[in-house]
């Protein structure tokens, strides 16, 4: 009788501290902002602080910031900022689906002051994986040791690879960090 009164406490003590683990280590919800980019966005967090975001594990196609980026007629340009739109565009639609509410995880902190993070929806949706999976996204591979999905965005990025899906079917794209090399 005393071992099974001791084992009946055990279990619900170790319930009681499962069930608060979960609310403690539960990643923080933020509020979406801003979409700035396919690869980048500002949230609001709990406090109402904005926070700049830079998704961890990918580089997002860029999109025009001025009226003689938007005008340019070189191909390789316009195929960017092709690209870059339609990833972002496909953040917003993500970010609206999600209730505009993503959960981080916060990785690192980048050169500009932005958290690195993994981001989801709040059903587990990595957004990260969504636009490699699509082709609107490439993984970033210098950065990829400190990325947690780092498995998720090799696989996703082969299938789309496969697939021919986004960028992959334009044989003349030239990845995100190229391009920015080409045109400081």
């Amino acid at each position: 009788m005393i071992i099974k009164r001791s084992l009946i406490c055990l279990t619900t003590a170790v319930l009681i501290f499962g069930l608060i683990g979960c609310q403690i280590f539960r990643p923080a919800q933020y509020t979406v902002k801003r979409v700035s980019d396919g690869d980048t966005l500002t949230v609001s967090d709990p406090q109402g602080t904005d926070i700049k975001v830079r998704f961890a594990c990918v580089d997002a196609p860029e999109v025009p910031h001025t009226a003689k980026e938007r005008a340019s007629k070189r191909a390789v340009v316009r195929a960017q900022f092709q690209w870059g739109m339609q990833a972002q565009n496909r953040v917003q639609q993500l970010v609206k689906q999600g209730g505009e509410r993503v959960n981080l995880i916060i990785t690192d902190s980048d050169r500009y002051g932005r958290k690195v993070s993994e981001v989801r929806l709040s059903d587990g949706t990595l957004i990260q994986e969504v636009l490699v999976r699509e082709g609107l996204a490439l993984v970033y591979r210098p950065y990829l040791k400190d990325c947690p999905s780092a498995a998720i965005v090799e696989q996703a990025e082969a299938e789309a690879k496969q697939q021919q899906r986004g960028v992959w079917s334009y044989p003349k794209f030239l990845q995100p960090w190229e391009y920015r090399k080409r045109n400081k």
